[in-house]
């Protein structure tokens, strides 16, 4: 498996910036406090554009209305992926969410899912945060597939069930004040 464990419940995300291609197709410099002015952000971390379980997953987030609406968090994905090859997964699948590339994967190092594939090359494990307008990680989903933790895909209804849940919770915590 991995050491990776990610980002705890509770734990502050260091703000970040990085290419970000918009669901228009346009690319800009985010951070993620910018995004955050707005509503929360769930962030999720996917392995590549164009593989079969990342179709699969975006898909899923995509078909699931609540998460299209962005009515109460704004869906962001980010991957290894350049932005040029976003745009055209974006396009492909008629995706309404930003994706920013981390080929770096500095972002995922701030968030604590970088680890090395089976001893040769460095990932982004598959994995899901809701981050609040403070930065902390609200709630969490990890990929603990027992032998390559980018294979399993987040169940879209169990986080969207956790992150009502939490948002009914403590509503207070969420959002600009």
């Amino acid at each position: 498996m991995t050491e990776s464990t990610g980002l705890a419940v509770g734990e502050r995300v260091p703000d970040f910036s990085g290419q970000l291609v918009d669901p228009d197709g346009t690319e800009r410099t985010a951070t993620l406090s910018e995004l955050l002015e707005d509503k929360p952000v769930l962030v999720n971390f996917y392995t590549a554009d164009f593989s079969p379980d990342c179709i699969d997953e975006w898909c899923d987030f995509r078909d699931f209305d609540w998460f299209a609406t962005g009515d109460q968090v704004q869906v962001v994905g980010v991957s290894k992926s350049g932005a040029a090859l976003h745009k055209r997964f974006i396009d492909y699948l008629d995706l309404g969410f930003p994706l920013f590339a981390d080929p770096d994967l500095d972002i995922a190092e701030a968030f604590d899912v970088r680890y090395r594939a089976f001893k040769i090359s460095s990932r982004a494990r598959r994995s899901t945060f809701l981050v609040d307008s403070e930065r902390r990680i609200q709630y969490k989903w990890l990929s603990n597939h027992w032998l390559d933790p980018t294979r399993d895909t987040p169940p879209v209804r169990e986080i969207h069930e956790a992150i009502v849940e939490r948002l009914q919770d403590g509503a207070a915590d969420f959002g600009p004040a």
